[in-house]
């Protein structure tokens, strides 16, 4: 993956110098008027300092990876992205009961049924631009809730430990659910490489993405982290349900099918670990960590909910959710 096109004064000046060794960067632009979540330049921008952590890109030197300049560049971006995440989800306080907590908030989640439409409405080309936004995170899956492993200790550990195998195919590499949702894009006609789609996704996918990194490269938001794992798997296999049977209404073989139907069963199971051995024994291990384990939760739902509001309003009215027209790629398997 290269670096992709600039989307404004931030991503230009940043992406400008990241191809050359490491050196001091110029102060950051200010960031635009609108709201963070919805800025495709910083939003971009963020994506880019965090990407350099995971897999990097081509032409930029992976020795900017610790760099003090980069670091403090992107320190700014996340002030501006940390202070509007308190406004969208506000502290939570005097929590005791975790899982009760998080059962609680998952069951009043109200945000549109993304799943729903999906599995009963969408068209094929509808289907194929939501696996173009979600490969920007499925293709490293669980990579970012990885970054708690060393974080952790005793049961909670263990937990997650249990959890992540699970994700990484359990040692079989064509069992991972990275590979596994490889093979959903080659069957729907879509280009499978890492981070093929970056430079069609909007902002609001992008914060999606972010913010799980944001939670993850920082050891003072392991509970956010946490959080965030555990209302992600609490709300993943009924949906997972009617992505699945949404393809097969599309004309998808099982194959193409098999990542969604993985996550029906394994989520359920992943569902209770991460709601009481791992969540539950962190808080009780730690306290003190339990209301940010619940604000961890509520962010990923207020932010997953940004982004199906984004993609329903789209193709409510007849036009793309995606930032520009299609890419060429191979004809689609279904349908």
């Amino acid at each position: 993956m290269r670096l992709p096109a600039p989307r404004g004064p931030i991503t230009a000046l940043l992406f400008d110098h990241l191809p050359t060794g490491p050196h001091a960067l110029p102060p950051a632009p200010p960031a635009g008027p609108d709201d963070p979540f919805q800025d495709e330049d910083l939003q971009l921008a963020l994506f880019a300092c965090y990407e350099i952590h995971y897999r990097g890109f081509d032409n930029v030197p992976e020795t900017w990876e610790w760099h003090p300049s980069l670091i403090a560049f992107r320190t700014r971006l996340e002030d501006r992205f940390e202070r509007r995440l308190g406004v969208l989800v506000p502290p939570r306080v005097g929590v005791t009961d975790v899982p009760g907590a998080l059962a609680r908030l998952v069951e009043a989640e109200g945000g549109p049924s993304l799943a729903k439409f999906v599995q009963r409405e969408a068209t094929l080309e509808q289907f194929r631009e939501f696996v173009r936004h979600r490969s920007i995170y499925q293709l490293k899956e669980a990579d970012p809730h990885s970054w708690a492993i060393p974080r952790l200790s005793g049961p909670a550990k263990a937990a997650l430990v249990e959890i992540q195998a699970d994700e990484y195919g359990g040692g079989r590499p064509e069992l991972m659910h990275a590979e596994l949702f490889r093979t959903t894009m080659r069957g729907l006609g879509l280009d499978d490489a890492y981070g093929a789609y970056l430079d069609v996704v909007p902002a609001i996918t992008l914060a999606v993405n972010n913010l799980m990194s944001f939670f993850g490269l920082h050891r003072r938001r392991i509970g956010a982290l946490v959080g965030h794992l555990a209302a992600f798997e609490m709300t993943s296999s009924q949906p997972n349900r009617r992505y699945s049977a949404g393809l097969a209404r599309l004309g998808a073989d099982r194959t193409t099918r098999r990542f969604y139907d993985e996550h029906v069963q394994a989520d359920a199971v992943h569902e209770q670990l991460a709601a009481h051995d791992l969540a539950g024994r962190l808080a009780a291990q730690r306290p003190e960590l339990a209301a940010d384990v619940i604000f961890g939760a509520a962010s990923c739902l207020a932010v997953e909910r940004l982004f199906a509001e984004h993609l329903l309003a789209c193709w409510s009215a007849g036009s793309s959710s995606l930032r520009s027209g299609r890419t060429a790629e191979r004809a689609p398997a279904a349908g």
